[in-house]
């Protein structure tokens, strides 16, 4: 008599999920590191292009605008296509446009090709952030869908890193043209291996028609009310990090920095908020998200006003402490959109989300240096902290939405 092993159904299915799971964050990790290096790859390669084809530096900052405007604005569009044709395809045709961009501009022989190149760029970045954040959150429910999204966000700042050191590395070896050319091809070659490897969810069930219609309004009204105030957290997120960013090196410089110490400075910065990205999400699994933003924004608003009065030494040493709730806040705002999203609507939400939040992003600079002209440095960088503690109110609003939040199975 020959015995069969017996397989054990809900144990299948478990192995199952976990290996949806980790395909899908790593579709949306690797495809984040990759979006997000080619976006700042732009900043090494400008000089280059400047000297390259006499270009003036109008032009060369036109050149960034033209990446970064377009992944803005075309975010809502993309997300749309992604709800016809599936959310795979068109994150792997976004990052074949990526490397494209590169490929291309490797050939270019002046301005208007970069323009063209650029533009090809902008447009298949404006596919990562909405679609891979989606992703993500249909995958992951509840607690553990903050721990994935913080670990996604991570991701970004890896490729911010790694994509442009990969560059200069490779340009003491070999000229820029076919350096950029190899990095571009990287990214279609990464296209590919994101079509046959992103899940392909089945689309998502209508909400029960059996519920009260008076109680389906209530819920969908605290929905609404949840996003809001967290797309008002994020344009003012963005505002005070975008503003913020422009002032501390002339701050730094105020108390007797370099310049080089200042942009040092920086990178501590971005360093702590590389960590505080990946932080943030567990912490907020633990103590939830109301708390976890509080307590983010205080400290910032402290450690803002601690930069500002503290002597230079200490000054220094605060920022990467500084950057980890000031940058890892984030991952803890975008990443509680599903709470207040149907199922079906998240990737849209997230599209807009980013919309909105990377257009403040854009606009604070120049309005956080427009403050520094009209009241002066300091009392600009006081704004700033007190934008930080301003927000703080409104996450209590959050607590009532959460009631709403449509539960994962």
């Amino acid at each position: 008599m020959t015995v069969t092993a017996g397989v054990d159904p809900a144990g299948a299915d478990a192995l199952a999920v976990k290996r949806q799971e980790r395909r899908t964050l790593g579709v949306a990790t690797g495809a984040h590191a990759l979006h997000d290096g080619y976006t700042d790859l732009i900043w090494i390669a400008l000089p280059i292009w400047q000297a390259e084809f006499g270009l003036s530096y109008a032009a060369v900052g036109l050149l960034r605008t033209i990446f970064t405007g377009t992944m803005a604005s075309l975010q809502i569009p993309t997300s749309i296509v992604a709800e016809r044709i599936g959310g795979g395809v068109v994150l792997a045709l976004g990052t074949a446009l990526c490397g494209l961009c590169y490929v291309l501009a490797g050939f270019s022989d002046g301005f208007w090709w970069l323009v063209a190149a650029l533009f090809l760029g902008g447009l298949g970045a404006a596919t990562q952030h909405p679609i891979g954040s989606a992703l993500v959150a249909q995958t992951f429910a509840g607690a553990r869908s903050l721990k994935a999204l913080g670990t996604y966000n991570f991701s970004g700042d890896v490729g911010k890193v790694l994509i442009p050191a990969t560059a200069t590395t490779l340009i003491l070896f070999m000229p820029w043209r076919p350096a950029y050319a190899l990095l571009g091809a990287l990214g279609v070659i990464a296209a590919i291996a994101i079509y046959f490897l992103t899940p392909r969810f089945a689309l998502e069930a209508a909400a029960k028609k059996a519920a009260p219609a008076v109680a389906d309004v209530a819920e969908s009204a605290r929905m609404r009310t949840g996003y809001r105030v967290l797309l008002i957290f994020g344009v003012a997120d963005s505002i005070m990090r975008g503003a913020f960013f422009v002032l501390l090196p002339f701050l730094l410089i105020g108390k007797g920095a370099a310049v080089t110490t200042a942009g040092y400075a920086l990178t501590l910065v971005f360093v702590g908020g590389a960590a505080g990205k990946l932080a943030c999400g567990w912490v907020a699994s633990w103590f939830g998200i109301v708390a976890t933003i509080v307590f983010a924004q205080a400290v910032t608003g402290l450690g803002i006003l601690g930069v500002l009065y503290l002597p230079l030494e200490f000054a220094i040493a605060l920022l990467p402490l500084l950057g980890i709730v000031l940058n890892g806040v984030t991952t803890v705002i975008y990443g509680s959109v599903p709470e207040f999203v149907t199922p079906q609507k998240r990737a849209r939400a997230f599209s807009v989300f980013y919309t909105i939040t990377l257009g403040a992003l854009a606009a604070a600079p120049p309005l956080g240096g427009l403050a520094g002209d009209l009241v002066g440095i300091p009392s600009a960088v006081i704004i700033v902290a007190a934008v930080a503690f301003a927000t703080i109110p409104l996450a209590f609003l959050l607590k009532h939405a959460q009631r709403a939040a449509v539960p994962e199975v």
